[in-house]
This record gives structure tokens, sequence and C-alpha cells, in this order.
């Protein structure tokens, strides 16, 4: 505990409740051991930050094996023609976009580990549907469901490290996540790879039981979230009496205003009014169509390489990993360094580059390097995300703002699904091309960001008084 215990404002000395400080006063502030504070982060990495990274890697694996899928018969085994896979692949979004806020809210209301278990076991359901359909519209309906339960999973992970960690902290969580989706596609490759070598067994084609081994796994993960998973941070079934208490004290020391801790409208319309919130989706937009395109057609970009389907299986595993790798470096210097602005700029050059070689050359050997290039897109996405959540001011502006601008990020989807049509094959140049031209945006969207945070803290630093209960008080914004 701290040696010294300063008075506060009111002239009133904090008193201590289980490790924290807290001030007589409630207006005043919340001092908290460090040496606590420190162990119970320590929990949460250790109870809670793999099980999310196990639910994304999940999640993504069920997402994307359509396309592993694609390219050893679900195409023929459905009797597909045209862009019909294209818009199976679409009709993922439009329903995954919609249900993102009300599964954040659900959160709020409910508790994570009652909701995403639903949601887990709902697109396991799904999932394992996928092994036996016989058409095209039976196809779209699963795929349109899987969307409406896969929409809660990002946002509300996001909402809950945005509760228990710091500003600081954030980065290497919400980077956890990110090498957690670049992670599935490296074991997404592999198991592709085996059940493609299985064959054909029990009278079922082997891209359907890519979905059915894949979809019984998910469902006894998602069984078991119930009773693992954390409710909330303040009540975590990992934590002692004791650290409960500091929890609760020290979500009053991190907040940023001093309102009502109690749900207002008012705070929906915070988030709803914030350009950050819809810049930030803008840029996540723009580096979602060459992210949601990679994550699904990088099998198919590989085959058009020139390389065989079983090859382009095992081929995009060293991709992922490398991408992995580099994502969860950078989200490291990110919190290390307290910079996020300067990083996000750096980020979309290599993937600028990537395209630029897939659209300059049909040579092998330099398409595939440019896959590992393009591989940092989820770096980008990471280091954004952070950034926003950082910049948004308290719990109940993030359980709409978060939500609100992934939701505006993961429409991109719709239009990634329908870049890579089968009749551009082999080097899908219409493709790469929009995915070159959209992360140009992205970078700059970025210096438009930095702009804007730029102005709001000169902006700041001149209110002095005059600042009601939800109003900004002091807050500097994350550059």
């Amino acid at each position: 505990m701290q040696e010294k215990i300063e008075e506060t404002s009111s002239g009133h000395a904090p008193t201590e409740i289980d490790g924290a400080l807290e001030a007589a006063d409630t207006s005043d502030y919340v001092l908290i051991d460090p040496l606590v504070e420190k162990r119970i982060i320590a929990k949460f990495d250790k109870f809670m930050m793999p099980q999310m990274a196990l639910l994304m890697l999940m999640a993504y694996l069920d997402r994307s094996n359509i396309g592993n899928a694609r390219v050893f018969g679900y195409e023929a085994g459905l009797g597909l023609t045209g862009n019909q896979f294209g818009n199976i692949s679409t009709l993922f979004y439009p329903a995954f976009v919609l249900f993102e806020i009300p599964w954040v809210m659900a959160v709020k209301r409910f508790g994570a580990n009652l909701v995403l278990a639903i949601v887990m076991v709902g697109w396991s359901v799904v999932t394992l549907g996928g092994g036996f359909i016989q058409n095209y519209h039976q196809a779209l309906t699963l795929r349109l469901l899987l969307g409406a339960f896969e929409g809660a999973l990002f946002p509300c992970l996001a909402f809950m490290i945005s509760t228990i960690y710091t500003v600081d902290q954030q980065g290497k969580r919400i980077g956890v996540l990110y090498a957690a989706i670049a992670l599935s596609g490296a074991f997404g490759g592999l198991i592709s790879y085996g059940i493609q070598l299985m064959g054909d067994r029990q009278g079922l084609a082997a891209w359907r039981w890519l979905f059915i081994i894949e979809g019984c796994v998910s469902i006894v993960m998602g069984a078991a979230l119930w009773l693992t998973l954390p409710r909330n941070a303040q009540t975590a079934w990992f934590l002692t009496i004791k650290e409960t208490e500091v929890m609760k004290a020290r979500m009053q020391r991190d907040a940023i205003y001093s309102g009502e801790e109690k749900f207002s409208w008012v705070y929906v319309k915070m988030a709803m009014s914030d350009p950050l919130i819809y810049l930030g989706g803008i840029a996540l937009f723009a580096s979602g169509i060459p992210l949601f395109g990679f994550g699904t057609f990088l099998p198919t970009i590989v085959v058009g390489l020139g390389y065989t389907s079983l090859q382009a299986n095992y081929l995009s595993i060293p991709v992922y990993v490398f991408a992995t790798i580099v994502l969860c470096f950078v989200a490291w210097v990110s919190d290390k360094t307290k910079t996020r602005g300067v990083i996000a700029i750096m980020i979309p050059i290599p993937v600028l580059i990537g395209y630029s070689i897939v659209l300059g050359t049909d040579n092998n050997g330099a398409g595939l390097f440019a896959m590992f290039l393009i591989g940092s897109v989820y770096t980008y996405n990471t280091v954004v995300v952070t950034w926003v959540i950082n910049n948004l001011q308290n719990e109940h502006v993030r359980s709409v703002g978060i939500p609100l601008f992934v939701a505006i990020a993961n429409s991109s989807g719709i239009a990634s699904s329908q870049i890579y049509p089968a009749t551009e094959s082999p080097r899908f140049i219409k493709g790469n091309s929009i995915s070159l031209g959209m992360e140009f945006v992205a970078l700059i969207c970025v210096g438009l960001i930095y702009l804007l945070l730029r102005r709001r803290n000169a902006k700041s630093a001149l209110v002095t008084d005059n600042i009601d209960d939800v109003k900004q008080s002091n807050f500097k914004y994350t550059m």
C-alpha cells in the first residue's frame, strides 16, 4: 500500500477499502494499490484472454472455412453457377452488421458468459448444418443465420476489454483477438489440408466433413463458456471478495465522466453523434475490404497464382503465422510507446506494396511473397480499433459506440465477398485492384483521425469550467 496518502480536494483523507483507497467525498479520486491491481489484471489475462482468443479462432474458422471448401469441391457439390458463391459469402454480412449493437447491449444487461455461450452454440449448429445442405438456397439461409450469431463476437469482446484494461493496456489485448483471427487462417489451412487428404467418407464429400468436424468442436466449446467466462469485470468468478471491491473502485477511478453510473440516453446520443466513430468506421471499412477478401479468398488467390488446390491450403499456413507474429510485435510496441496514430500510418504501406506486386507480375514466387506483405492488414485493424476505443469516454458510450463503428466497418464484407468472382481467375485483377485502392483510403483516414484528435486536445486544453455531468472533463485524447 502507498506509504503516503494524499488528501483530496475537499480536505478529507481517502479511506482504505480492501486494497483500494477511496476518498470520503465520492466526487474525489480513488487510489488503488498497484500490486493488487497488477494481480487482478494478471488473473484476467490468465482466465479470460485465452478464452477470448479461442472464441475468435473458432468463429473465424467457422466463418472462413467456406473459402477452403471452395477449392476442393464446395461449388460443384452444391451445383453453384455464376457468382452464386459470392452471393453466399455476401449474405453473411447484412445480418452480421444488423445484430452487433443488440448483442453488445445484451452482454451489458445479461452478462458475457450467458450471451456468448448462446451465440457460440448457435453458430456451431449452423456450421454443422453446412455439411448437409444440398443446394444454393439452403446455403444462403445458413450463411444468413451464421452472420446473425457471429455479429455478437468481436464488438462484445472489444467492449469487455475496454471495461477491464486501461488505455495503455488495451492494444495488446485487442491484438490477441486479431492474432486469433490470423491464426484461424493457419489452422483452417492445416485442417482443410488434412480433410482434403482424408477424402470422401461415409458417403459424404471431403468438403462436407470440414463443416461437420469444425461445427462439432465448436458446440462443445460453446457449452463450456457459460461456466468459464466471467459475467462482467466486477463479478468475475476468479476474483476474491477483496479483488472484486478493488475492481469496483478501479472503475470509479478510471471513469472519464463524473456523472451517474446508471444508463442514460444522453450517452447513446453522444455515441451516435461522435464523428470519431464514423471516421474510424470508414477507416476500418476501407481496410476491411482487403481484410475480408484476404481471409475468405486467400486459397482462391493462391490457386490463381499457379498453385494446386492442395498446395493452396498448406501454403496459406505460413502466411497467417507470419501475419500473427507481426501483429503481436506491433501491438506490443503500440502499448509500450503509448502511440497509435504514427504506427497506424505506417502499417498500410506493406499492404499497398503487396497488392502492387500481385498486380504487376504473374510470377508465382513474387505473388506468394506479396501475400506475406498483405497479411499485415490484420495489424492495421488492431491498432485502429484500439485507438478508437481508447478515445470513447465511458462505458455507456463504448457500449453503443464500439458496435456502431465495428458495424460500419464490417459492412465492407458485403463488397469484399463480390470482388473475387471465378470469372476473374486466375489473376483476379479487379479484386486486387479494389483492395489496393481501399487500403490507400484507409491510409488517408488515419491521417484524418489524427487531425481530429489533435484538434480536440487543443480545444480541451482551453476548457476550464462550465462542464456538466456528461461533458468532457480533463480528458486527453490518445494520439
